[in-house]
């Protein structure tokens, strides 16, 4: 019997031990006449039911080990092409470098990915793996039939020009915010990535074609608030440092390269930017299916979809005229027809949505929110919520906003005490009074509830928390979106259910 990853030999010889003796037990018990009690008869076979396990417990079948060695070896080489990924997922041994965005460059990432799926059966023999390491080989084998089918059919580098942003900003950042690494380690990665920049920012003017306008809106924005990252919050998160000089001489051509960017956008880009984003019946079929994995068409979903949109109709109606009074004292109810309905939920959502925060307060509230839920949920024994806790509120950094109003930035599996951010973003400051005060109506004091649950707590943070804690490098690296999000909707129900 191969003893348990970690445990020394004394250990393993005190299991093999117990296993022997716990055999010998059963078979006393079993096969000897004078052991006739019922009762002793079931605690042999709880025995033997215990020690059958220890070898699947305390073993590692080889061929688990061999697609371990082959996963390792794949993000080996993954990461060596592809920097950023790595510096994301947690492994900083390229944190210095960034990636090569050609076309040319780009290819041989396609060509990895094509060469690990067809060589992957042939390494591995799937038969001989553990029921978990079968499970592990086919999120493997999945993660990487999806990859190469969003390479072949999806073009966001020649269309959406918010990918560049990340490799122009949370490059740098993540390494000052999350890296675990000592402070002057990062902020020399930070440096070298710096000079790597204005390459980003060349394959992008060369790649992007005809973009999607919405997304080069989103995009001219996000550069906007890279070159005040680069201006100012760059010399925040990094703090004292005897580097600063480094990090200001690097800066500058950075802040330089992103105003020229930012006139290109504007002025060229966009005037230009008509791309289509539809992909079309076949290829959304196609997309839905791997995204999800799980046997599901998206007609068989959108008939889920609209089951559920019926009876939550249903259940804003009630609820609505239960809170009519509060709201409406000595106002007669609406009639109880699809019209008077309709009013009857609006009215309470205008009403319900004038209670919120001022602009200001975003982040504070947040802040409030985490640390009274976090008592809910251990004074009513919810779960057990992760210690340490690396979760921090944040307010969101101009360059990653506009594609939510908050998200979930767990500690990376590979750096797992690292720090996670719950990240809020405030009204864009060049937003007029009309539309700050739909958006605070829109996530109202409620709402902001309702977005600690499912970003933080017992949601996306305690969830990843945990899931970094998995001894799979595969399930660590290889996440179910849908799980994650399927967790995160979960809870909201579930915490109001438990009366929060």
């Amino acid at each position: 019997m191969r003893p348990y990853p970690g445990s020394s030999p004394k250990e393993a010889s005190d299991w093999c031990s117990l296993e022997q003796a716990g055999r010998l037990f059963v078979n006393l018990c079993l096969m000897q006449t004078r052991f006739e009690s019922p009762s002793l008869r079931f605690g042999a076979l709880i025995v033997l039911l215990f020690v059958g396990g220890l070898g699947h417990l305390f073993a590692e079948p080889a061929e688990d080990a061999k697609l371990a060695a082959e996963f390792k070896a794949y993000l080996d080489e993954h990461f060596e092409l592809q920097p950023m990924v790595a510096t994301e997922l947690g492994d900083h041994r390229f944190d210095s470098r960034l990636e090569d965005l050609t076309p040319e460059a780009r290819a041989k990432w396609l060509e990895l990915t094509r060469r690990t799926l067809a060589e992957l059966p042939q390494r591995v023999d799937y038969q001989k793996l553990s029921r978990a390491g079968q499970i592990d080989f086919e999120m493997f084998q999945h993660d990487l039939k999806r990859s190469e089918w969003l390479t072949e059919n999806m073009r966001p580098f020649e269309q959406d020009p918010r990918v560049y942003s990340g490799y122009i900003s949370d490059s740098v950042y993540l390494l000052l915010t999350q890296s675990t690494l000592p402070k002057e380690t990062n902020v020399a990665n930070c440096i070298a990535r710096m000079g790597q920049i204005p390459r980003v920012v060349a394959a992008a003017r060369q790649s992007l074609r005809n973009p999607f306008r919405v997304h080069t809106e989103t995009a001219i924005r996000q550069n906007r608030g890279a070159i005040g990252f680069y201006e100012k919050e760059l010399f925040e998160f990094a703090g004292k440092t005897h580097q600063l000089a480094a990090l200001k001489a690097a800066a500058g051509p950075v802040v330089s390269c992103l105003k020229e960017y930012q006139e290109w956008l504007e002025k060229d880009l966009l005037p230009r930017a008509n791309g289509d984003w539809k992909l079309g019946a076949d290829k959304f079929a196609r997309k839905l299916e791997l995204d999800l994995d799980a046997a599901v068409t998206a007609d068989q979903l959108m008939a889920d979809a609209q089951g559920e949109f019926d009876r939550v109709q249903r259940d804003m109606y009630v609820i609505a005229r239960q809170l009519w009074s509060r709201y409406y004292a000595l106002q007669p109810l609406p009639p109880d027809d699809a019209e008077g309905r309709h009013a009857t939920v609006q009215r309470v959502l205008e009403a319900i949505g004038k209670e919120h925060c001022r602009p200001a307060d975003l982040t504070r509230e947040m802040k409030y929110r985490v640390a009274r839920i976090k008592k809910f949920i251990t004074a009513n024994a919810i779960l057990r919520l992760p210690e340490p806790d690396h979760c921090t509120v944040v307010e969101m950094p101009e360059f990653k906003r506009g594609n939510s109003t908050a998200y979930m930035e767990a500690p990376a599996p590979l750096d797992p005490n690292g720090t996670g951010h719950l990240a809020v973003s405030p009204p864009p400051k060049d937003w007029d009074a009309q539309k700050v005060n739909s958006y605070l109506e829109e996530y109202n004091n409620y709402m902001l509830d309702i977005l600690t649950i499912h970003e933080g707590y017992p949601g996306h943070s305690v969830q990843l928390e945990y899931m970094n804690r998995n001894p799979s490098l595969i399930r660590k690296v290889l996440q179910s979106g849908v799980y994650i999000e399927g967790w995160a909707v979960y809870t909201e129900q579930m915490m109001l259910d438990q009366g929060y």
